[in-house]
């Protein structure tokens, strides 16, 4: 289920779960609590969830294997964050979350999405399976907490022309 705007608190508890597990903290990639929530304020964007079992109708009670959030403007549309939970990695989830926001997006009249990555990051075959091509580079964009400097891929999937 995707849902526009005002994430109810459980949602953003359920978000946030997901964020605490699947993203390194030595990359400080992760978004706070405020973050997320000031984002889902703004109107324009949206999130899914998917359960361990692959559906997106969650109970209260059961774990959130994964999320995306994402913002639009006019016909283009931006994965601000995707994440699966490390423990249900490699099982299609990352697949089905990432085919379920693309046609959505689709049907929302998108003509383009676009994403940034870290260079190193390991979701990267997940985004070129899905047709995503790099677009540009900016050198040492994300800094890690030892100081290492990483480039950020900005990548493009085009949905019409």
């Amino acid at each position: 289920m995707t849902h526009m705007m005002f994430a109810p608190t459980d949602d953003i508890d359920r978000i946030m779960s997901v964020m605490e597990r699947a993203f390194p903290p030595e990359y400080g990639e992760a978004w706070n609590r405020r973050q997320v929530g000031g984002a889902m304020i703004l109107g324009n964007c949206r999130y899914g969830l998917i359960g361990p079992d692959g559906s997106d109708d969650l109970r209260p009670g059961t774990d959130t294997a994964g999320f995306f959030m994402s913002r639009s403007i006019l016909d283009e549309e931006e994965l601000l964050l995707f994440a699966i939970a490390p423990q249900y990695r490699r099982n299609g989830l990352g697949h089905q979350l990432l085919t379920k926001f693309i046609a959505q997006s689709r049907t929302n009249g998108m003509a383009r999405i676009f994403l940034e990555m870290r260079r190193d990051n390991p979701a990267a075959y997940l985004y070129a399976a899905h047709g995503f091509k790099e677009i540009g580079v900016r050198p040492a964009y994300y800094r890690t907490s030892m100081g290492r400097q990483i480039d950020a891929i900005s990548q493009e999937l085009v949905l019409k022309d």
